[in-house]
């Protein structure tokens, strides 16, 4: 984030964005570039414990009632502790969560556990939110980490026994699809080659071996809203940039 702000300012104009969600912020709240925001007329909410993980929102729309993690968000670690994964705030009366889904690493790690289990207490807590509000506009925004079809992967063979594509792993983000939340994302910017996330190794991104493991899910009250949704492959570009493309959802007026 730090080394990157001036570069988010400037995709902040460009793509005149109203609240962004962001993820894998890598710094403390103190070390924070708040201020690059605050120029640009956006409130900023961060969580951010360590050189890792870490995640953001900013909004010009307003930020209200901000909420760092959710209820039975498990933690990692011994003792096991929440990581810097959830934030939320109310944004123009939506409700934004920006989230860092763990990554996995190996399937027989246990960091792979923990992710299966992160994803299904963010399903329960999901549950819970439309259970309380059925009228609720939420949006669960960020780097899930999981590529729910073959075609959100540039060739699945790559990927045989590795972790983003097990069963497990597709399973539980489709019980999030099913408890009330839709990808409404991909009916605007549909695959195959529709992608998320590049790596830096092996010029994969001007080879066009990406993966599509970001995602804007949206509460039943939100998603008949969502009237546009793209990737910004272009902001993949150039020097600096981030190994994820922003994903944009443009809202009709409620």
């Amino acid at each position: 984030m730090r080394a990157r702000a001036d570069r988010i300012a400037a995709w902040l104009q460009r793509s005149d964005i109203d609240a962004v969600a962001l993820q894998e912020t890598k710094c403390r709240d103190d070390q924070f570039p708040a201020q690059v925001f605050r120029d640009l007329g956006y409130e900023v909410a961060h969580h951010g414990l360590s050189q890792w993980n870490g995640v953001a929102i900013a909004s010009r729309v307003g930020l209200d009632d901000v909420t760092i993690g959710f209820p039975g968000q498990p933690g990692w670690g011994e003792p096991p502790e929440p990581e810097a994964r959830a934030v939320a705030a109310t944004c123009g009366g939506l409700r934004m969560w920006s989230l860092y889904i763990p990554n996995g690493r190996e399937i027989d790690d246990p960091h792979y556990t923990y992710k299966l289990q992160w994803l299904d207490r963010l399903r329960a807590a999901g549950e819970s939110w439309l259970s309380a509000d059925p009228a609720a506009r939420i949006a669960l925004c960020g780097d899930f980490n999981i590529a729910p079809q073959d075609d959100d992967v540039w060739d699945m063979a790559e990927f045989e026994g590795k972790t983003h594509v097990t069963k497990p792993e597709r399973d539980a983000f489709q019980a999030m699809v099913e408890s009330g939340f839709t990808d409404v994302v991909r009916p605007h910017a549909p695959g195959p080659g529709v992608y998320t996330y590049w790596d830096y190794k092996g010029l994969s991104f001007p080879k066009r071996k990406g993966m599509r493991i970001d995602f804007v899910l949206a509460s039943p009250a939100l998603a008949p809203q969502v009237s546009a949704a793209y990737v910004d492959r272009e902001e993949r570009k150039g020097k600096g940039a981030s190994d994820h493309a922003p994903v944009i959802v443009e809202l009709a007026s409620p």
